[in-house]
């Protein structure tokens, strides 16, 4: 019979050649300053097999911030997309 690997975090291959995308590409991305590289890491995220276990995990952990599952966290809590730095623009501007 054959032996059926189980996910898990230490970047062997899984299931039918998967992987895990933070431990193939570099660890800066999922706590990227820039938004559009968080959007980047969170995108990566998408198709990751330990999704839900990873945003889980995060979430007991109290993890302070990253990309975590797919999610962006900020203070321990997940929210929908990071703010540029900086201060907000007073007046929108012209598109």
């Amino acid at each position: 019979m054959k032996e059926s690997k189980q996910p898990h975090l230490d970047g062997e291959v899984l299931h039918h050649g998967e992987t895990i995308p933070c431990r193939e590409y570099d660890a800066e991305l999922w706590f990227a300053e820039r938004p559009e590289e968080v959007e980047l890491a969170k995108a990566m995220c998408g198709a990751c097999p330990l999704r839900a276990e990873c945003l889980a995990g995060a979430l007991d952990r109290g993890e302070p911030w990253g990309v975590w599952g797919g999610q962006l966290i900020v203070d321990g809590a997940v929210v929908a997309f990071k703010r540029p730095r900086g201060r907000p623009r007073k007046r929108p501007v012209a598109a």
